[in-house]
């Protein structure tokens, strides 16, 4: 599944053979690319992994402290220290802000006769669209309000986005691949 803790309990069995610069795409198919009804999950990427986060504070603590070894023992190491520790809470604080805001999760759902779309919000908001598989188009706005290869899907009564968090190549690749498992 995605990079983060959310568990939806449907990804037993996936494949991540779609690559984007030597790296999983951050998105899923499941099951195979001709079956009739299938699955695509899609998350935003993550840069900075959990396990990752844990390196990178422990070796920002330790280049803050290096240097405050040469003040210990004296009134100076108490003036720096307190802005040593706000620094790093606050560092610590913008990163789980930027996870929680991060944890977005869609999920694509094609059968035989419908193409329904699951939002899962951080808010913990879940946002549903359905329509006939029949009628649904895929459009790619090669540059709509300065997003690039924004993509939508057409419907029933509205028109939604589809993995607007996605990079501009990934959105090209995911479109084409949407292109062929819609016809």
């Amino acid at each position: 599944m995605g990079p983060f803790s959310f568990d939806a309990g449907h990804c037993d069995g996936i494949k991540k053979s779609d690559t984007h610069f030597g790296e999983a795409m951050p998105y899923e198919w499941s099951p195979a690319p001709h079956a009739q009804n299938w699955r695509l999950s899609l998350w935003a990427y993550r840069s900075l992994l959990r396990r990752d986060f844990v390196i990178f504070m422990g070796g920002t603590a330790l280049l803050v402290l290096l240097p405050l070894l040469a003040v210990i023992g004296t009134g100076a190491l108490w003036f720096i220290l307190p802005f040593a520790a706000v620094m790093f809470a606050g560092l610590w604080g913008a990163l789980h802000v930027s996870y929680r805001r991060g944890e977005v999760l869609e999920e694509l759902i094609a059968d035989s006769t419908h193409l329904r779309l699951i939002r899962h919000n951080p808010d913990g908001q879940t946002l549903h669209w359905q329509a006939n598989r029949y009628w649904v188009r895929v459009e790619m706005h090669p540059n709509a309000g300065g997003v690039e290869n924004y993509i939508t899907l057409s419907g029933g009564d509205r028109k939604v986005e589809l993995g607007a968090f996605l990079d501009a190549t990934e959105r090209a690749a995911l479109y084409a691949q949407l292109q062929q498992r819609l016809r």
